[in-house]
């Protein structure tokens, strides 16, 4: 998964923000979609993978991504995501960052 997350770019406007994943130039690119509440919450609403990533984790890694990126800012996440929702189900080691 190393690979992938450094090949992760993040996108920041204002209110919003996104992480992105292209493989290849060739092949369709992968997404988690955020909104921002306040300056200490990050709201992941959406991830899409493509079938093109089946298998290689890559939706894992944009939710890990994210919460590399929040504990270094000292922020929360709410994961309204189904997707994002259950990998925080299932890493209890990401639950400092957890906006309960």
């Amino acid at each position: 998964m190393k690979d992938i997350t450094e090949s992760i770019r993040r996108e920041d406007t204002a209110s919003k923000g996104r992480y992105a994943y292209r493989g290849a130039p060739d092949l369709p690119e992968a997404e988690m979609t955020l909104s921002k509440a306040g300056e200490s919450l990050l709201i992941i609403d959406h991830t899409e993978v493509p079938d093109a990533y089946r298998g290689q984790n890559v939706g894992l890694a944009l939710v890990n991504k994210a919460v590399e990126d929040a504990r270094a800012a000292a922020k929360k996440i709410l994961p309204l995501c189904p997707f994002a929702a259950a990998q925080f189900r299932r890493h209890p080691e990401w639950h400092d960052i957890l906006s309960k």
